[in-house]
């Protein structure tokens, strides 16, 4: 993998495979970048706050973190010892006026620095933003960065979803390949990690909205429909949300 010269500050570039999304800046922020702040909360409060410690004094890394939607929420949960990175000066600027802890940096060489440091690390942007050399070689960075017994959370696009798994590939140059729930396990398995478990990814869960409630209702029985059909094929897939994630432990 080639590196582009030194940076003033002394550190090289890593050239990822991702272009247009790289996988160190997070780009799902809506055009009017503070709005996100609330808009995001319930989808973090729903898939992550129940997966991660107790303790409100663990050390928890947010990879790829952008304005900070999640160290936001993070904050607002009573967590104190938390750091987000992201590749992009303008994003990390918007999170620091409102007093996020966040930092501009690449997610390679940065973790490439740390070891036995984190309890829990967290990435924001989706694996399949990196070739499957790149997201094995990050995992290891991530499983060598955590304290023993850390845990990190990760999510990529769900290829067991008959409706969406094939387009979410095809529709963007750098979505590389797409998971299931027993790919994903592989993939944590190949860096080191235990205790792998995969979840769905809730969409909705902005209970405010109405139409949440029609979405909900009509994906629901469409995933337990797929299901039946699996189950036929002699297929045991449990995750069909568009998203699949999994919290996975360093032993």
């Amino acid at each position: 993998m080639s590196v582009q010269p030194l940076r003033p500050e002394g550190v090289p570039r890593r050239r990822l495979a991702a272009r247009l999304e790289p996988f160190d800046s997070y780009w799902q922020a809506p055009q009017d970048i503070d709005k996100g702040y609330a808009s995001f909360a319930a989808y973090y409060r729903a898939n992550y706050l129940s997966h991660l410690p107790q303790d409100r004094a663990v050390r928890i890394l947010v990879i790829s973190c952008g304005p900070g939607y999640l160290l936001d929420v993070l904050v607002k949960a009573g967590y104190h010892n938390i750091v987000g990175i992201d590749s992009d000066a303008t994003k990390i600027d918007h999170g620091r006026r409102r007093g996020l802890p966040c930092e501009v940096a690449e997610a390679f060489p940065y973790l490439e620095s740390k070891h036995d440091e984190f309890d829990v690390i967290i990435p924001e942007q989706e694996l399949n933003h990196l070739t499957h050399d790149e997201t094995i070689e990050f995992l290891r960075l991530c499983h060598a960065a955590l304290k023993p017994g850390g845990r990190v959370i990760v999510y990529a696009m769900n290829g067991a979803n008959p409706f969406v798994g094939a387009e979410n590939l095809a529709h963007n140059i750098d979505h590389f390949y797409i998971v299931t729930e027993y790919s994903l396990t592989q993939l944590l398995q190949l860096a080191g990690f235990d205790e792998i478990r995969p979840f769905a990814l809730r969409l909705y869960v902005f209970w405010k909205n109405p139409f949440n409630y029609v979405g909900l209702a009509v994906t629901s029985m469409l995933e337990l429909f797929m299901r039946i059909v699996f189950r036929l094929y002699g297929k045991k897939v449990r995750v069909l949300s568009k998203k699949v994630a999994a919290v996975a432990v360093r032993s």
